[in-house]
């Protein structure tokens, strides 16, 4: 591994309360126990009851949280589960794999995670090698897959289901969640303080959780992350006061996915309460009836927003369209002077208040009008779309981690962020830039390895304790990270010149309101070139103004007027990548790409190898007879 150089950054000038992180709870388990004690008729959870009439948001405090929680966590004792046992969870977004997950941690048992489109194959792996003893499953279509897998995962005693119809079966080997939780209040009856005993026996470096990181090739590996990894996350997020106990959080990220899983936990730190609903395809209904304060995200929701208010405007056209584009120069403006921590004044200020009455709050309405705060992860987020969400009084914090590292490495803060940086690390995270470029990361959130892995935790684990991420990186004059691009997706042209894909993809999302994937390619060849995907939503409209309307998407993305058309905007990026980065040939695909095509992580980043492999007969193609 190459030698890091010296430079390790905590901002001084950050104020923070220590205190927070040095006095931080022992484990998940206590934390969730302090927040009850701390407020236990306030408001924890919302959560969607879908209705033929519509749906029904239900809420719930934390005081009946910790009943149900520590029902489900005796009835995980009653099946054996012990300390450091493992329990996977095999579900979408919802408020039941909030408590799944809490009842595993207050038992003293470590939760794995697994995305409901996972392949019955990759499951099994999961299964085995996590050595889990309990499965949650969402529903019937996870329940079969176990089925049909059971004879690979003999260690899984029971599986618990979301889905009391889904436990009817021939056998006991499913049962509800219902029943669990049943069986845990005889427990309890038995034991009150059955739960509370486990909880007492945990310690900050007993194994908390164990995620499989959705590799593009190979099997996944298990990443181990301990008690105090997650405790520390939370209290150093606390610690810089980005979040507030009067914050309302709207949660759809995927839970098994790193990101989803902090925010899980940020709550048991903070106390705010958090709306859950994993559906996708209703987030922009929920924003308007949960009207939240904050939301984690991946860039391709903000880019997708940002875009479909694009098209609208100028759809509009005429007077409308003039008094949204000097709203947004206005806002524009007022954005810059707060990123240096100033505040208009004068005619500025004027101006402003009547953009904002005019325009900008009914921008901001549309994702309820009350948020304060995003927050960016999991990819690169485009800067002029971020700049272009704070122009409209709606700031994107962007922030930057993996899996490794609990999530939270680095994050851009409402009181100091640069746009184009994924910000400064959380306090008490050490950082470094290696000699080659790569960020290597120090501290508490720091995995404790892969499971059953040495091999490859020696390869990213040093013998000081420094993770080498595997992006390459640079910190500018106040301590902000950019990172430029992940070490292993660099390539260089044939003509011996280097170019970071993702960096030139992100800047065609932020010119192109219609694309919805770009993919860089050039590894060894003597030009770029791009495979492109067209968003199905908004070429809809596109199609209705080009005299297309009604004609199937595969047929209207292919058309001589929509290659046009992304030609112009592939002109655009050029006049501003050099001369050996520009796109020279690209391939306009007639279908997305999604999670269930594999294409795609659950986390909407893109799974490149799988991509130009995919697709390599169109990216030869780019390059035949050069």
């Amino acid at each position: 591994m190459p030698a890091a150089t010296a430079q390790i950054h905590s901002p001084a000038d950050e104020p923070v309360d220590h205190r927070l992180i040095e006095e931080r709870a022992a484990s998940v388990g206590h934390l969730f126990r302090d927040r009850v004690t701390a407020t236990p008729n306030s408001d924890a959870f919302m959560y969607a009851k879908v209705r033929e009439s519509g749906d029904e948001w239900v809420t719930v405090t934390w005081a009946e949280v910790q009943k149900t929680v520590y029902a489900i966590g005796a009835g995980l004792v009653a099946l054996g589960v012990g300390p450091e046992d493992r329990v996977a969870v095999a579900s979408s977004t919802r408020y039941e794999w909030a408590l799944a997950d809490l009842a595993v941690m207050v038992a003293g048992g470590v939760t794995t995670t697994i995305y409901p489109t996972t392949i019955d194959d990759d499951v099994a792996f999961i299964l085995g090698d996590s050595q889990s003893k309990v499965v949650f499953a969402e529903d019937a279509e996870q329940v079969a897959k176990l089925r049909r897998i059971a004879s690979t995962i003999p260690g899984v005693t029971k599986v618990v289901t979301f889905d009391p119809e889904a436990a009817t079966g021939e056998d006991d080997w499913v049962i509800s969640l219902d029943a669990l939780e049943a069986l845990g209040r005889t427990g309890l009856e038995r034991n009150p303080a059955l739960i509370d005993e486990r909880i007492d026996a945990l310690t900050p470096d007993r194994l908390a959780t164990i995620i499989y990181t959705s590799g593009t090739t190979g099997r996944p590996k298990g990443v181990r992350l301990l008690h105090k990894s997650w405790t520390y996350e939370v209290a150093a997020t606390d610690s810089t006061g980005i979040l507030r106990d009067d914050d309302l959080q709207y949660l759809w990220l995927p839970l098994a996915h790193v990101f989803g899983k902090l925010l899980l936990t940020l709550p048991l730190q903070i106390g705010f309460p958090t709306a859950i609903d994993g559906r996708i395809d209703k987030i922009v209904d929920n924003l308007a009836v949960v009207k939240p304060t904050f939301m984690g995200a991946a860039p391709r929701i903000f880019e997708k927003a940002y875009n479909r208010v694009q098209m609208m405007m100028e759809s509009d056209g005429g007077v409308k369209l003039k008094l949204f584009r000097w709203a947004e120069g206005v806002g524009r403006e007022v954005s810059e002077l707060r990123a240096e921590g100033k505040d208009p004044s004068g005619l500025l200020a004027t101006k402003y208040s009547l953009a904002d009455k005019l325009v900008l709050s009914k921008v901001r309405d549309r994702f309820g009008g009350r948020v304060r705060l995003f927050i960016s992860g999991s990819a690169a987020l485009n800067q002029d779309v971020g700049r272009w969400f704070d122009s409209m009084g709606m700031l994107v914090g962007e922030g930057y981690g993996l899996t490794e590292s609990s999530a939270a490495t680095t994050v851009n803060r409402p009181s100091a962020y640069r746009y184009g940086t994924v910000g400064w690390p959380l306090p008490g995270t050490e950082l470094r830039i290696a000699e080659d470029g790569e960020v290597l990361l120090r501290g508490d959130g720091v995995m404790d390895g892969y499971h059953n892995n040495p091999e490859a935790t020696a390869e990213v684990l040093d013998a000081d304790g420094w993770f080498h991420t595997g992006d390459i990186g640079e910190l500018d004059d106040r301590g902000f990270l950019r990172i430029t691009d992940r070490k292993k997706d660099l390539f260089k042209t044939s003509n011996g010149k280097y170019v970071a894909p993702s960096i030139i993809e992100s800047q065609f999302k932020g010119l192109c309101p219609y694309v919805s994937q770009f993919v860089v390619h050039g590894a060894d060849r003597n030009f770029v070139s791009a495979l492109v995907t067209l968003d199905p939503d908004a070429m809809t409209g596109w199609a209705e103004a080009n005299g297309m309307a009604g004609r199937p998407y595969s047929e209207v993305v292919t058309s001589d007027a929509a290659r046009d058309m992304v030609q112009g905007y592939v002109d655009q990026l050029n006049a501003g990548l050099n001369r050996w980065e520009t796109i020279k040939k690209f391939t306009i695909l007639d279908q997305d790409l999604t999670v269930d095509g594999g294409e795609l992580t659950p986390s909407l980043k893109l799974k490149r190898k799988v991509v130009t492999e995919r697709y390599k007969d169109d990216l030869d193609a780019h390059y035949a007879g050069s």
